[in-house]
């Protein structure tokens, strides 16, 4: 894709966002949301627009850390409000469908805090996932009413990561991060305990490798259950760690561990038998 395209695509984006009075931007720290958010300042200025991060479980608190700062940066009010997810049913079923009742609690825990701000509430959903198949919780974001300006722009993930870095952004380059509930195989009960079981492992090994000097990017350590767990790395880290097998004592809470490399959505490999409407989204 040039970049003459890139550049009408963001004034798309420009031109949608001042369309709004005020905006509300979920804001999860990741590098789409944060191109919205400072899209949106650059839009409106910093007194029409707030983050909001939910709280929860499934979020790492590196994460919340992280997106206070970024936040904090471009001068915008941040909001931390606390989320439900796990009082809802299917969501701790932790079935295909999982991702449209964690962003139904989200949305409906946004919607009346911007209504109160007279905002429009902001997704980062991108046009790579639209196209990406069914994904349940852009769905619930839908039926709820939020809107999705760069999708709306056609914006890439990859035009996305490009235009953050020519605007300077901490997060042009930052690795997925989805939510810690994405590490729990399907069929599993999510209960706080497993959560923080995955986070504590994560930490943990992304620690232990940077302390014997390796760089670190997409890092996953997936509860398998029955005391399984995977640790995914990228391809040169799969290396490291079949010659120090001792650096994974970091993941020691879980009985068993196998090393793959890391793909993203790996997870839902097991729907794969399943109709198209019990695909989950890619972590």
């Amino acid at each position: 894709m040039t970049w003459g395209v890139r550049v009408q695509r963001v004034g798309a984006l420009r031109r949608r966002l001042t369309q709004f009075d005020a905006v509300l931007v979920a804001f999860s720290g990741g590098a789409d949301s944060a191109f919205l958010l400072a899209a949106a300042v650059r839009a409106l200025g910093t007194g029409r627009v707030v983050a909001a991060t939910a709280v929860s479980p499934s979020l790492p608190m590196t994460e919340l850390a992280a997106a206070g700062e970024f936040a904090a940066d471009l001068g915008v009010r941040h909001l931390t409000p606390r989320t439900g997810e796990l009082s809802r049913e299917g969501y701790r079923a932790n079935g295909g469908d999982r991702c449209y009742f964690c962003k139904a609690e989200l949305l409906d825990t946004l919607t009346p805090i911007a209504a109160d701000l007279g905002a429009v509430v902001l997704t980062g959903t991108n046009a790579d996932d639209a196209i990406a198949g069914f994904r349940p919780g852009i769905r619930a974001a839908a039926e709820r009413g939020a809107q999705a300006p760069l999708r709306d722009a056609g914006l890439t993930k990859q035009q996305i990561r490009d235009t953050s870095r020519e605007w300077g952004l901490r997060t042009w380059d930052k690795p997925a991060a989805a939510c810690l509930s994405s590490r729990i195989a399907y069929g599993l009960q999510i209960t706080p305990a497993l959560l923080s079981r995955v986070e504590r492992a994560e930490a943990a090994l992304r620690t232990a490798l940077t302390a014997d000097g390796h760089q670190v990017g997409d890092l996953r350590v997936r509860d398998l259950g029955h005391g399984m767990a995977r640790v995914e790395v990228s391809a040169d880290l799969v290396g490291v760690l079949q010659l120090r097998p001792d650096v994974l004592d970091a993941v020691a809470e879980f009985d068993a561990v196998e090393l793959r490399e890391f793909r993203s959505g790996s997870m839902n490999d097991a729907l794969s038998g399943l109709p198209v409407g019990a695909e989950a989204e890619r972590d």
